[in-house]
């Protein structure tokens, strides 16, 4: 769904020509004519539809600087562009410090008010993700902090609110990359326990001989190489709350002592004469089906189903394609800012492509292709040409190659056969005579004025003779060059050459 921008002025004629204007520009519209109902539309919008509000300064009754205030009081705070007729510098100094992210002059021209509206929805994306890294820092992450619109997590959600009012043990399943930890966060940061630790231990990472000290803690001297006491992570999350990803990966005998620790609230860090007492919550984590772990063996049985209280299934990205808009927007105004680029946003086609895409890895997969197109881009708005492993999926996308402009001096040509499965656009080859009498290939170093030929212009040759001499295989090429694929895709795409599909 579009996002919506909620026009605020007293004037109708005024208000018909914003709205169309905005509707160009790819977002819905909402309207009120008064303060009053600007704000009753803002009270009402539980859903948080409204992304932004072009708000008039001057209104009779409640008027803009009114509305400022107000705003100020509300749960959600959409960012506020006004406009006036009066273009004062006090106008605008004292409408910034009620809360307002930008301010136009009226009659404003549809290129300004664009470059104002997404500035203001950018401002908006990284004051959200301020405020999310912020709260999961103090604990206090919650649903609301979560993207997660799609009726497929309107579940998780709700399953989520219901075990964060208690302290059972909670086991959130799921593939890898679908945001599990997150979903543990939110509980936390919902739950009496909230400001509270939330201590993180990812079971597959330990080395086996390390488990119980890591999570138990030891004495001083219980075992060659204790030099000192370690505190473990289960009394790290003592008064909070320890979550324990993969915790299929548990060996055997660390899952007796995490049972004990489960049914009586003891643990016994290694070489302890007496146990210790911990108050936490647990909630574990598994992309893997515990069931056929225990069948096999590899997981304690009554572990299974002393940690198998509150299941939580969180569904993969290709069944909540819906949410994918939203995600993309988010990750687009993080990495734009951390990379420093100015990227306004996605094209309808590529938007389109993304949703069409299965996503295999999940949102890790979709966060990584969308940090590398911000790399990758050059203009404002990305496209399918800066998802090139996404396009190469999806049936009816593929990644097109600009022509690249013609060069000033005309690259030389040599006589000779052209390789077996050259390209057309591989340069032209010459057989030079070697000591043991046979031929060996070349590139021109000098141009038909006898001058030496710059390092930019023979790479490019070099490029198109190992894209005709591989096939076009870009894997390959990329190893015989001595590149990583993405830097080969950029040259190619400088040289206007068009990468083959596999």
């Amino acid at each position: 769904m579009p996002k919506r921008v909620l026009v605020v002025d007293d004037d109708p004629a005024q208000r018909r020509i914003l709205e169309e204007t905005i509707k160009r520009f790819g977002y819905s519209v909402a309207t009120a004519e008064t303060g009053d109902k600007a704000l009753a539309a803002l009270k009402a919008d539980a859903a948080g539809d409204i992304c932004l509000v072009l708000l008039d300064l001057v209104m009779p009754d409640t008027d803009g600087m009114a509305v400022l205030a107000a705003m100020r009081t509300l749960p959600r705070k959409p960012p506020a562009i006004v406009q006036t007729a009066h273009g004062s510098i006090d106008a605008a100094i004292a409408a910034m410090r009620a809360g307002a992210v930008d301010f136009v002059v009226k009659p404003v021209s549809p290129e300004r008010l664009e470059v104002s509206i997404k500035n203001a929805l950018k401002i908006e994306a990284l004051a959200d993700e301020l405020i999310r890294i912020k709260a999961s820092t103090r604990g206090e992450l919650g649903f609301a902090d979560l993207i997660a619109g799609s009726e497929a997590m309107t579940r998780v959600i709700a399953l989520g609110k219901r075990a964060a009012n208690s302290t059972i043990p909670v086991l959130i399943e799921g593939e890898s990359g679908v945001g599990k930890e997150l979903i543990a966060r939110a509980i936390q940061g919902e739950s009496a326990r909230k400001s509270k630790p939330f201590v993180t231990v990812n079971c597959g990472a330990i080395p086996e001989n390390l488990v119980e000290s890591i999570l138990f803690g030891h004495e001083k001297g219980s075992f060659t190489g204790a030099s000192e006491k370690r505190t473990g992570k289960f009394i790290e999350a003592d008064q909070g709350t320890l979550f324990l990803d993969e915790i299929g990966e548990l060996p055997l005998d660390a899952q007796v002592k995490l049972l004990r620790a489960l049914q009586d609230g003891h643990i016994d860090p290694v070489g302890a004469k007496h146990p210790a007492k911990v108050d936490f919550r647990l909630i574990s984590a598994t992309n893997q089906n515990l069931i056929t772990l225990v069948n096999e063996g590899r997981f304690r049985e009554d572990l299974y189903y002393r940690l198998n209280v509150f299941p939580i299934w969180v569904p993969p990205l290709r069944e909540r394609l819906e949410d994918v808009p939203e995600l993309v927007r988010h990750f687009i105004a993080r990495f734009a800012a951390e990379e420093g680029k100015r990227i306004d946003g996605i094209d309808a086609d590529t938007s389109a492509m993304l949703k069409r895409y299965t996503w295999p890895g999940n949102i890790r997969q979709l966060e990584n292709a969308v940090f590398r197109a911000v790399v990758l881009a050059d203009q404002p708005m990305l496209s399918v040409n800066e998802f090139p492993q996404i396009a190469a999926h999806v049936e009816g996308y593929a990644v097109t190659v600009p022509p690249a402009p013609a060069p000033k001096d005309p690259v030389p040509r040599f006589e000779g056969p052209v390789m077996l499965g050259e390209s057309p656009g591989a340069p032209a080859t010459i057989h030079l005579p070697s000591a043991n009498g046979r031929d060996a290939i070349g590139i021109p170093a000098l141009s038909d004025s006898g001058d030496i030929r710059s390092l930019e212009a023979v790479e490019a040759d070099m490029i198109r003779l190992a894209f005709g001499r591989y096939r076009g295989r870009m894997t390959e090429i990329a190893r015989r060059l001595g590149i990583g694929r993405s830097t080969l895709y950029r040259k190619m795409r400088e040289i206007g050459l068009e990468a083959r599909a596999n």
